[in-house]
């Protein structure tokens, strides 16, 4: 739980993205017609908290050994963001593959 309220705290994307899961989440269970997609829609929104949390973690973790730039720190920071935009995409297919066509 210190984990989870340090994030709330000092990661605004965190906060962004709590709140994006907040409103979504009742409307994801709401618009999914069974169990999987309700299921789908939900845990999509749950990568991105988890993978965020991950990548907040491995940023945490580079700061702590140095605040000088450092191609290797850079490295992990690009590709922990990189795994926040991948998350995102799977919830943009997620939820477009299964609501785009009932439109």
């Amino acid at each position: 739980m210190a984990g989870l309220r340090d994030a709330w705290r000092f990661e605004e994307a965190f906060r962004i993205e709590t709140t994006l899961f907040l409103i979504l989440t009742p409307l994801g269970i709401y618009l999914g017609q069974t169990p999987i997609e309700r299921v789908l829609l939900v845990g999509s929104l749950l990568i991105v908290l988890v993978t965020e949390l991950l990548n907040s973690g491995i940023e945490a973790t580079v700061d702590r050994v140095g605040e000088e730039h450092h191609l290797l720190s850079g490295r992990a920071k690009d590709i922990g963001s990189a795994a926040v935009f991948v998350a995102l995409l799977n919830v943009v297919m997620t939820w477009g593959m299964i609501l785009v066509p009932r439109i």
